[in-house]
């Protein structure tokens, strides 16, 4: 592994003047649990790492008066796992980050570090994306804000442009009678990447059986991460009921650009997801009535 120098800047401004002045030859890091294997595997080889560690106010969960969830690009997968907030109100988060690696793990890996790795297989994407949740990056331009669903072009590929960092993601409030999940779907729980990663977020008509709104993340499914958007749209205003949600599932695969790996087979892979939406709805009602 080649020689690089680490800095830690104590601000944002400091992190992007840092970047600015090295280039190419500098790389932002947070838990570094992604970065520090690609080094290791010489797929990246910075000269100088700029860790985000010491930037205060980073590392956050909390809802606003107007029920935004506000969650820090910094804010390690432990801190979601035992957040009673996440655990409560957006157990799909809970589903996902719980399986995420080992416990010394998550006690590192950020979000914010999860996200920009754009790995199609990356468990925290499929909840925030379900949520709709948009994202604030921060760069040498000043600030913008993009929709999550937007933010990836490719396998470890985003619209973050050079100099700028990741600082928070905020979910808008989910209506009434509004349930979600996730499901990993894997040889083991942990320790292992998914197989397939499939979310939905269900909202449900004042009747409590008609579908008033209804999102679908699939990971694994393609070369980036994949709403539904066909399913959503037939199983809206919908009854929900074993038929509808196997229909749903139909469509959803025909959305999918599976793809054969040495953890599994394209064909096994859709099957799957015909398996999971079913099973995701009914857990989704379940916890609605919860």
């Amino acid at each position: 592994m080649k020689k690089f120098e680490y800095l830690q800047p104590g601000s944002i401004d400091e992190a992007i003047s840092i970047l600015a002045a090295h280039g190419e030859k500098a790389r932002y890091i947070a838990g570094g649990t992604d970065v520090m294997v690609k080094i290791k595997e010489g797929k990246i080889e910075p000269l100088y790492l700029v860790s985000l560690r010491r930037v205060s106010g980073l590392a956050f969960i909390q809802r606003d008066p107007e029920g935004i969830l506000h969650i820090g690009a910094l804010t390690t997968h432990r801190m979601l796992e035992k957040s009673a907030l996440i655990r409560r109100h957006y157990p799909c988060i809970t589903d996902a980050v719980e399986n995420i690696g080992s416990v010394q793990i998550r006690n590192v890996a950020t979000i914010g570090g999860n996200i920009c790795n754009a790995v199609p297989s990356a468990d925290g994407v499929i909840p925030l994306l379900i949520l709709g949740a948009h994202l604030t990056l921060v760069g040498p331009k000043g600030k913008r804000s993009l929709p999550l669903k937007s933010f990836f072009l490719g396998p470890g590929q985003t619209l973050i442009d050079p100099g700028e960092i990741l600082t928070e993601f905020f979910i808008p409030p989910l209506p009434s009678r509004s349930g979600g999940a996730y499901i990993k779907h894997t040889r083991r729980e942990a320790m292992e990447l998914p197989l397939l990663g499939v979310g939905m977020v269900l909202s449900l008509a004042e009747d409590h059986k008609t579908c008033l709104k209804v999102r679908i993340g699939l990971g694994v499914a393609a070369p980036t991460p994949l709403r539904a958007f066909e399913a959503e749209a037939y199983l809206t205003g919908q009854e929900i009921n074993d038929t509808t949600l196997a229909e749903t599932a139909r469509v959803a695969v025909k959305e999918t650009r599976m793809r054969d790996s040495i953890r599994g087979r394209a064909w096994y892979r859709r099957e799957m997801v015909g398996v999971l939406i079913p099973r995701l709805g009914q857990r989704c009602l379940e916890r609605i009535k919860g």
